[in-house]
């Protein structure tokens, strides 16, 4: 089940962690993902002694020859981005070859998968590959869903048949810290019984609404005075960081304004960078035509606080290009993002079509700009279902799928951190 686009490397993380055994390093990788993967295999890339970058990817389909030199110089590849690596571990999440019951497994076998199994023979490879570029397979593990073991270890006595049991994985004092700083294991984003993989069902009122709002909005999507008023109302929602359901005459609202690619990108880029680099990116890019005279069209905002002061940034106000690829400002707006987050998801929740694809999309940028490569692309394949040929979801998903990491990931002094009081 291997395919280029589903190799997500993920941000290093910025948190200092104590880690005193195998059990520790396991434990912390189901948090580092933010879900517990299967057939998969997990690199880390090593910094002297401290953890660098995560990269997880889907075990291939081939387990031998040509098949297995090609998916390991991938890998090499993607890995090579931590330009300061000096080896790596491999963990491989399988349950192929586990034996099973209370059979001895055969004199000179490791226990787990057997030496001359598939796992073993794609473990082999990478080391040959990763060596070669100067970076040493320092430790590795094969994973089932009830044991584990050392991919080296020939010791019974440290490494009983079929192996430790995958609570200890579960009960380690590194899992246990990252739970008390708020982390948590979440589902699976490709799993098809996943909440996040469940198809939308449709809320007739807010798509009706949508519908009515997109009709107004295509006489006005040169208009500047709309432009700004649909950024207002914006402000005014993320403002008041809505967790439940919006009414339906203002979800529509939202989501039909998703549906003009320069306002879409405008809310992105004013969650990140502010206003002002919302405004002046719009200006830039020429969309808007002489002043027509109609009036800009309002959704009602009871109950909705008043549009705070305007912010000005501190810094060159950044690009659309800038702020989209996580180049500027040296930091974005990590709560207003979020912020943004709860209201797309909320939104996104009332049905498919342009609307629902905008949505998703937008999530998925946020969790690749939060270094998050398996949700984002997992957000970015529900956006393709529902609305196919997606321009800025098949972007993202391009960019996902090569490996790269969004510029404020891959900074420490910029990256989302993870256990803030907001943490997924």
């Amino acid at each position: 089940m291997t395919s280029p686009e589903r190799a997500t490397p993920e941000r290093p993380t910025p948190e200092r962690l104590t880690i005193t055994g195998p059990e520790d390093i396991l434990g912390f990788i189901p948090h580092s993902l933010g879900y517990w993967p299967a057939d998969s295999l997990v690199a880390m890339t090593m910094q002297g002694k401290r953890l660098g970058a995560t990269l997880r990817v889907d075990l291939p389909e081939v387990d031998s020859g040509p098949g297995l030199q090609r998916f390991s110089r991938s890998v090499r590849e993607y890995l090579e981005a931590d330009h300061d690596a000096d080896g790596i571990l491999l963990v491989l999440f399988s349950n192929d070859g586990w034996p099973g019951g209370s059979d001895p497994a055969p004199s000179g076998v490791p226990a787990g998968p057997s030496a001359e199994g598939a796992l073993p023979r794609l473990l082999a490879a990478l080391e040959v590959e990763l060596e070669l570029s100067g970076l040493p397979v320092r430790d590795a593990w094969y994973v089932g869903d009830d044991y584990w073991r050392n991919a080296y270890c020939l010791d019974r006595s440290c490494c009983p048949f079929p192996g430790r049991s995958v609570d200890e994985i579960r009960d380690s004092k590194l899992n246990a810290e990252m739970v008390f700083r708020g982390s948590s294991v979440g589902e699976d984003p490709f799993s098809t019984g996943s909440t996040e993989a469940a198809a939308l069902q449709a809320d007739p009122s807010v798509m009706e609404s949508e519908q009515q709002w997109a009709a107004q909005f295509a006489v006005l999507r040169g208009n500047r005075s709309q432009f700004s008023t649909v950024l207002d109302v914006w402000c005014r929602v993320l403002a008041a960081e809505p967790d439940g359901t919006l009414p339906a005459g203002l979800a529509g609202y939202l989501r039909a304004s998703l549906r003009i690619p320069h306002w879409r990108d405008a809310v992105l880029v004013m969650s990140a960078a502010g206003r002002q680099a919302a405004e002046l990116g719009a200006d830039d890019f020429g969309i808007f035509a002489p002043e027509s005279g109609l009036p800009a069209v309002t959704p009602p905002l009871d109950g909705l606080p008043a549009a705070g002061p305007r912010d000005e940034a501190a810094y060159p106000v950044p690009g659309y290009g800038e702020v989209l690829l996580g180049l500027a400002p040296p930091a974005p707006r990590w709560e207003r993002m979020r912020a943004l987050e709860r209201t797309l998801q909320g939104i996104g929740a009332a049905g498919g079509g342009e609307g629902g694809a905008a949505a998703l999309t937008g999530r998925g940028w946020i969790e690749w700009c939060r270094g998050r490569g398996s949700f984002a692309h997992a957000l970015l394949e529900r956006a393709a279902a529902e609305h196919p040929g997606y321009r800025l979801g098949e972007l993202l998903s391009e960019l996902v799928s090569r490996g790269t990491l969004c510029g404020w990931a891959g900074r420490r002094e910029a990256a989302w951190q993870k256990f803030e009081t907001d943490a997924a």
